[in-house]
């Protein structure tokens, strides 16, 4: 990395399938390090016990045009048929000011911060991405049955969608093959307190 004593944030980008345990890892690393969530926004419905502002921010498909319109988006995405987007002040503001960062992000939008951010100067040598790879997409299919939120159509879209995220891979900086939650975590903890050791 670049730029050592800068005192700037490191944003810290995680992806993965869904069902990969993602969330899981990064409620672990909020609890146990000082990580600050972006909070990204999306067009989807909350989902029940979601809040406003905390999970997401849920914007009508109408304010999220708007502000595509305004450029305001580092990147957006239709995702699943609803939009998502992460906020530009939303990662600036926070990594200036010495904060580290923690996105849960799909492939896609991790692509287009990881671009933009090499051509900012604010963000370049700042943000470090992790992809969480499932075992095999017969233990994924495995893990979406027992989440049972999502019907059978659904799940089948999201192994289709899984394969191609699972050959996105080699672009991320470290790839963690999944185990069991606790030991995901400890392997992105020690990513986590490598990079931070790094950028001081």
């Amino acid at each position: 990395m670049s730029n050592h004593a800068t005192g700037k944030g490191v944003l810290f980008i995680i992806s993965g399938p869904a069902g990969s345990g993602k969330t899981t890892i990064c409620d672990g690393l909020m609890g146990k390090e000082s990580l600050q969530r972006i909070v990204t926004s999306t067009t989807r419905n909350p989902r029940e016990g979601e809040i406003d502002g905390e999970d997401y921010h849920f914007l009508t498909p109408d304010n999220f045009k708007t502000k595509i319109k305004k450029d305001a988006f580092y990147e957006y995405a239709t995702v699943h048929n609803n939009y998502y987007g992460t906020e530009r002040m939303a990662i600036l503001n926070p990594i200036l000011a010495g904060q580290n960062l923690l996105l849960n992000i799909d492939v896609q939008g991790a692509k287009t911060i990881k671009e933009k951010a090499s051509a900012d100067e604010a963000l370049k040598g700042h943000i470090v991405t992790i992809f969480i790879m499932p075992p095999s997409l017969e233990e994924l299919n495995a893990r979406l049955q027992k989440r049972g939120t999502d019907s059978d159509e659904e799940i089948e879209r999201r192994l289709i969608v899984a394969r191609s995220e699972m050959e996105q891979e080699k672009y991320y900086d470290y790839t963690i093959v999944s185990q069991s939650k606790s030991a995901d975590l400890d392997a992105v903890l020690e990513i986590y307190k490598n990079e931070v050791a790094r950028q001081r």
